[in-house]
């Protein structure tokens, strides 16, 4: 694999993908994400719940939500449905009978928080070739597969 360091030069060693690896680059990515959020006074789970509302492609009922996100963030229903009430209350989703849709400013807050993020993700992934991506994708998808057999190996 070859990395572009912060300096522009191309190093041919890097460590080896672990599970410490994977959790420092997530939580890196994550914190410029969270400081975007914070700014809007939205938290990463909130965000990940509105993300579930607006691309389910039409309402969905509370549980609807609550799987999705559980199955993205591996939380607490509990905690969840606190999101999903967080989220009712800020106006960015509505209650429609039964079902919970996106508002416009739940809309728009995506649409802001993405436009934000935008160039540091830019940044961030630039100049990583096509097939050192293509790699990690397909590690990151089997380490995903096996993580969530053996969560659901110990909830049996």
């Amino acid at each position: 694999m070859t990395t572009t360091t912060s300096t522009g030069a191309t190093a041919s060693t890097a460590p080896a993908a672990d599970a410490r690896t994977l959790g420092l680059a997530h939580y890196a990515a994550r914190g410029v994400l969270e400081h975007v959020l914070a700014r809007h006074g939205v938290t990463f789970q909130q965000q990940i719940a509105l993300r579930a509302a607006v691309t389910a492609g039409g309402p969905q009922t509370g549980d609807e939500l609550v799987a999705q996100v559980r199955a993205s963030l591996k939380a607490d229903p509990a905690g969840i449905r606190v999101t999903l009430d967080e989220l009712l209350a800020a106006r960015l989703l509505a209650e429609d009978g039964a079902h919970l849709r996106p508002t416009d400013a739940g809309h728009g807050l995506l649409a802001a928080v993405g436009a934000e993020t935008a160039p540091f993700s830019a940044r961030i992934w630039s100049g990583i070739p096509a097939e050192d991506l293509a790699v990690a994708g397909r590690v990151l998808a089997l380490v995903t597969e096996r993580a969530e057999a053996e969560l659901a190996a110990l909830a049996a």
